[in-house]
């Protein structure tokens, strides 16, 4: 073997040939003079085979396995294109495409072995995050959680505000991460206080709930076509906000095409009360606004039939554990802990309080809405009632 001979780039035919060589006790020597290489290349040879016998750790089928990016050297030898690959191999021609792109300007040049060295060490945690490298952003992200805005609305914001800068650019889970995650940081831990929630960890779901019988329930699947896609408006949403120890509740209602939203008081939960108050609300309304209302199984509302009697509004109820079936209602109440946090005695606010908070969430813009207000959208209503029959 002469000295100073160069790398030389291997096939994967050649490759496999090395293994099957070193694997049958050929000594590298033997193997670089029967290719024509140099040692170097023999010894990377036999490096990549043990990358290709490792798998990658917590490797998921999002990435490209060792495997996939060996498929794709020896379809790229065989001449094929990036969609005769990608079909193939069963990904996106996008995903083949941007692989081989990051290996150079020669397609038929692409190592695999070299291109997972690369992906391994690219995928290496922890990353500076892209608050910690943008001061200009984690001011306008801090800014926006001082204000009480949802990560949600910061990230539309910012996009509205910097519509071709691309450093003012964030999304709602990224801000999460950096206000829960203790890698992640960069945000000043108290702002965690100014969400909605005011959680400081995620909420684990699935909590099991024990309700009693009510009797007479007509099933959410019943409501009729109208209301499920909130064509018609007058169908509301409710349900109970909690306060210390279960103790104290506010009953909520919420217009589903709207998403209007309307306080009442109780003293309790009982059934009297629940429903006076609900009785309370919706006489104030016009017909074409009270149609239907949507409850979880509370036993708060076993007296639904005679509140159907009395003010003509039919009422169905969700499947046990399944609070999408009120969305609006469940994202409502969400909203309304920024005003009336978990732990605190809610009877201590009155019906003018109430109010007061259902008038400030009602003039929030929501995206839902094309950026409109409720109270905009239920105006419009009372101005232009719909005409008989819609």
């Amino acid at each position: 073997m002469a000295k100073g001979r160069r790398y030389r780039w291997l096939t994967p035919e050649n490759r496999r040939l090395v293994e099957q060589r070193l694997a049958e006790g050929v000594v590298p020597r033997v193997i670089a003079e029967q290719l024509g290489c140099s040692m170097r290349t023999v010894h990377r040879a036999q490096v990549d085979a043990v990358v290709r016998r490792q798998r990658r750790r917590a490797d998921s089928g999002y990435r490209l396995s060792i495997e996939e990016r060996i498929e794709i050297g020896m379809r790229v030898c065989a001449g094929e294109t990036d969609a005769e690959i990608a079909r193939g191999l069963g990904r996106h021609r996008s995903t083949i495409g941007r692989e081989l792109l990051r290996c150079g300007k020669r397609r038929d040049r692409y190592a695999p072995f070299a291109a997972e060295r690369r992906a391994r060490r690219l995928a290496c945690r922890p990353k500076p995050t892209k608050l910690s490298r943008s001061s200009r952003l984690l001011a306008a992200v801090e800014a926006g959680l001082s204000q009480q805005w949802s990560p949600e609305q910061i990230s539309a914001k910012l996009r509205v505000d910097h519509p071709v800068d691309q450093e003012m650019r964030i999304s709602p889970e990224t801000i999460y991460q950096s206000l829960f995650v203790q890698s992640r940081g960069e945000l000043r831990r108290q702002l965690t206080a100014e969400l909605r929630t005011g959680r400081k960890s995620r909420k684990p779901q699935g909590m099991v709930q024990h309700r009693g019988h009510i009797p007479g329930m007509v099933n959410v699947s019943e409501r009729p076509a109208e209301i499920e896609d909130r064509a018609v408006p007058g169908h509301w949403e409710g349900d109970l906000i909690l306060g210390a120890r279960q103790q104290s509740a506010v009953v909520t209602l919420v217009e589903r095409q709207t998403r209007f939203v309307t306080l009442a008081r109780i003293v309790d939960r009982s059934t009297e009360q629940v429903t006076d108050a609900l009785k309370r609300r919706v006489v104030q309304l016009p017909a074409h606004l009270a149609r239907s209302l949507t409850w979880d199984q509370g036993t708060e509302m076993s007296a639904h039939q005679r509140f159907t009697t009395d003010t003509g509004i039919d009422v169905y109820f969700c499947d046990p554990q399944s609070p999408w079936q009120r969305g609006s209602n469940e994202n409502t109440n969400g909203l309304l802990r920024q005003y009336l946090p978990k732990g605190t005695d809610l009877s201590v606010y009155d019906q003018a309080a109430l109010d007061r908070i259902s008038d400030s969430l009602n003039g929030r813009p929501r995206k839902t809405l094309g950026w409109a207000t409720p109270a905009e959208k239920m105006a419009e209503l009372l101005a232009y009632p719909p005409a008989t029959g819609a």
